[in-house]
């Protein structure tokens, strides 16, 4: 009896053995899954990513990073599928989420204190000044943003001012040729605008965390793809680090890339407030998250502009759960 159970034991070992061989050796000959891109546009607020993958910070096996021209061929690669990941403004995040994009925000980058400023010419003493004048501004939303906040300080409706939508880079013959009072702007943009003495009047110090970066993760990436993600995060905090521990070196690294001389590099670099890993699981989680509070009056503001249909389910456009691996070192699921 012992005998013959053995030999049924042999003859179902045998095929398991066959399958179990043909398993692994299909394994072996499995392609490697390619390493998942990050897209940014080249502003300084992203750098520590572009850093990381230039010191050989970032596990290559895993994560690419892609610089773009502009936010706009950014979020057109990540609509496309040609991205899994980018970096963008709160702003932007909810509009992507909004147009039917399956992303989650899994980090905040840095928020700006004093990058993004408008500019006015030597006549304009004051903001109720600009009453009647034209202000030059970006088709973008940042911007709009940015415009809307000043009108409020300055207690002037939006027919009370002419806006004029033009790329930052012609804001200079703009206001050299009268045709515009004032120009909404942001670093390093605005340091040809100041050498030209036109002064700044409203920066983004007086609408503290509106103006954010976020790192967004496409859902079924977050899903399948968890180690990459994990990487993504491990190469920000690496590249956050070098650059804040060794700033000339990495502002003479950087500042090639962003046309700027090392020295402008920095003076942009303290119109930013980088969070680090900590503070950004700390803003994301909560009921509600402190992100959703900060993000609020943005979200409302751009639903009045008719920029967003409706108001973010906060809980659906978070996933804190690679942030929690990164802050705790806990294995994957």
């Amino acid at each position: 009896m012992r005998t013959s159970f053995l030999r049924a034991c042999r003859r179902v070992a045998a095929p398991l053995a066959v399958v179990a061989l043909a398993l692994g050796l299909a394994a072996c000959h499995e392609a490697p899954q390619p390493p998942i891109a990050v897209g940014v546009n080249t502003w300084v607020g992203y750098d520590p990513l572009v850093l990381a993958r230039d010191r050989g910070l970032a596990d290559a096996r895993q994560l690419k990073v892609v610089e773009l021209i502009s936010t706009a061929e950014v979020l057109r690669h990540l609509r496309n599928g040609l991205l899994d990941a980018a970096g963008m403004t709160m702003d932007e995040a909810l509009r992507l989420k909004d147009s039917g994009v399956d992303v989650r925000i899994v980090a905040l980058l840095d928020t700006s204190a004093g990058a993004d400023v408008v500019l006015a010419a030597p006549h304009i003493k004051n903001l109720q000044a600009l009453r009647g004048e034209s202000i030059a501004v970006e088709d973008a939303t940042v911007g709009t943003l940015m415009l809307e906040r000043l009108l409020q300080r300055a207690k002037l409706k939006r027919d009370d001012v002419t806006v004029v939508r033009m790329d930052a880079t012609q804001h200079i013959t703009a206001l050299e040729s009268d045709r515009v009072a004032a120009a909404v702007s942001y670093a390093p943009v605005d340091v040809a605008l100041r050498a030209s003495g036109y002064r700044p009047i409203f920066d983004s110090r007086q609408m503290p965390g509106e103006i954010v970066d976020l790192l967004v993760v496409r859902t079924d990436v977050l899903r399948e793809r968890p180690q990459a993600v994990d990487a993504l995060l491990n190469a920000w905090a690496a590249g956050l680090e070098s650059m804040q521990k060794h700033p000339s070196s990495a502002a003479a690294s950087l500042a090639p890339g962003a046309d700027l001389s090392p020295e402008q590099y920095l003076s942009v670099q303290r119109g930013l407030r980088f969070y680090t890993p900590a503070e950004s699981l700390e803003l994301l989680q909560g009921d509600p998250p402190a992100l959703a509070q900060q993000g609020e009056s943005v979200a409302w503001l751009l639903q009045e502009l008719n920029l967003l249909s409706a108001q973010p389910v906060w809980a659906a456009l978070i996933d804190t759960a690679p942030a929690v691996r990164a802050a705790t070192n806990l294995p994957l699921p």
